[in-house]
């Protein structure tokens, strides 16, 4: 896998805010399609709520894309990038599979943006990718603004 020079140091001198909510993107090695599977995809899920029931994340929105993640959450405890490492090497052991590509993208929300909007954002990724013709027929995605 080739890296980016530098790109270990992204967030060198950021730091993890707890109680702040982050829109954080990460894919799988050479983007391969791993989620498309029903079962696979919710194992992850489970990562996903097992971050929650420990206590360093509360999950706001998420979709399983066939090859990433999009996930919101508000940071409850430690670091940003220890709840993002976490919860890969969770999947990761549980099904006995490697597949994520180093690092990941996050963006820290700010109080001026919304929330609602963002996880707008996040569920249409099957859309924007030709997946469905409505967000509601793509299986792998959740929000608490789900009514």
């Amino acid at each position: 896998m080739t890296t980016l020079k530098g790109s270990s140091d992204i967030r060198r001198g950021r730091q993890s805010i707890i109680n702040t909510a982050y829109h954080v993107t990460f894919t799988t090695e050479n983007r391969k399609s791993i989620f498309s599977d029903f079962d696979v995809a919710n194992m992850f899920r489970l990562c996903l709520k097992n971050s929650d029931d420990q206590g360093y994340s509360k999950t706001l929105t998420f979709c399983i894309m066939p090859d990433h993640i999009h996930w919101l959450f508000i940071l409850t405890e430690g670091a940003l990038s220890k709840t993002v490492a976490r919860v890969k090497a969770d999947f990761s052991r549980q099904s006995k599979m490697k597949i994520w590509q180093d690092g990941f993208y996050d963006h820290g929300i700010r109080s001026d943006e919304s929330l609602i909007n963002v996880s707008r954002y996040i569920v249409a990724n099957p859309l924007r990718a030709n997946l469905v013709n409505k967000v509601g027929m793509y299986p792998y995605w959740d929000s608490v603004w789900l009514e």
